[in-house]
């Protein structure tokens, strides 16, 4: 059992193992096909995303941009479709779909008017793939959310500091009568 190595009590298979499956496979075509073919989006990668990697540090050939991204992708679906740690998985193809969408589907930049149809639900889609992906990130399998978590414990010590409080008051207090 896979989700047994990492925190899981056990594997089911249920609406959210088939929507990261399925989530998770539109990511690993999509990768695939871009390593095949990488030259297709070497010009797109020239004009946009190399500005963007030199200022965070990633490397700045386009050819090499293109195939991590890909990467990322291959690998990014791979662990969300399996259930591996789909929530850092679901937060990397997010990562990887924003910039990917906003580079490859700039329908309000065509003219003709087939062309522009075809890019708008490119970019539909891929939102709508973010939506998803979102989900998944956020998704905390019915465990308590870190948010929560953090809630409960600074409330449980709020509650512990006020007892130890009021027993000191109550020690001092028979202490002096």
């Amino acid at each position: 059992m896979i989700g047994a190595r990492f925190g899981y009590k056990g594997v089911m298979f249920g609406p959210r193992t088939l929507s990261h499956a399925l989530l998770g496979s539109a990511f690993i075509v999509g990768g695939v096909a871009t390593l095949r073919e990488p030259k297709a989006a070497v010009p797109k990668a020239q004009e946009f995303a190399v500005p963007i990697a030199e200022k965070v540090g990633l490397p700045t050939d386009p050819l090499q941009l293109v195939k991590l991204n890909a990467g990322v992708q291959i690998a990014g679906g791979a662990l969300l479709a399996l259930g591996v740690v789909p929530r850092v998985a679901a937060l990397a193809l997010a990562g990887s779909l924003v910039p990917t969408t906003l580079v490859g589907h700039r329908f309000w930049e065509i003219e003709e008017p087939s062309q522009r149809k075809q890019q708008i639900i490119q970019f539909a889609k891929n939102a709508s793939m973010l939506g998803g992906l979102l989900g998944a990130a956020l998704d905390t399998g019915g465990r308590p959310s870190v948010f929560w978590s953090g809630r409960h414990a600074a409330s449980r010590a709020t509650n512990t500091l006020s007892s130890a409080a009021h027993s000191v008051a109550d020690s001092v207090s028979g202490a002096l009568n």
